[in-house]
């Protein structure tokens, strides 16, 4: 089966830097020993290397582990600089994210959902 990110119901970043050369189980016992959170959930969690350049991650999709690994050639990932925090991010920030945009933005068109009766 192939990962589908719109399955996806939760994203969390990790904020910071994190040392990238771990494994699938050194990130998992990051998110449930930091942040007392299990990582067998239907979410995905971001990180970054110290020079942002690099980012994995890793997602639980009921049989086993995913970790995914972007590394830029030119760029920088514009990475929250809060340390030690994990914040729950929305789809359309990863998007901004990987497109080398800030995850806060002050103005963006809303997404306007239209009922028809």
């Amino acid at each position: 089966m192939l990962l589908d990110l719109n399955k996806v119901s939760e994203l969390y970043i990790v904020c910071g830097f994190t040392d990238l050369r771990k494994s699938i189980d050194g990130y998992a016992s990051i998110i449930q020993d930091n942040f007392n959170i299990n990582p067998m959930t239907d979410a995905m969690y971001l990180f970054c290397n110290k020079q942002k350049n690099k980012l994995k991650i890793l997602y639980w999709d009921k049989d086993g582990f995913w970790l995914l690994y972007k590394r830029l050639e030119k760029s920088k990932f514009r990475w929250p600089k809060t340390l030690d925090e994990i914040k729950m991010i929305s789809k359309k920030q990863l998007e901004w994210l990987l497109e080398g945009l800030e995850i806060e933005q002050k103005y963006y068109h809303q997404e306007v959902k239209v009922e028809i009766a």
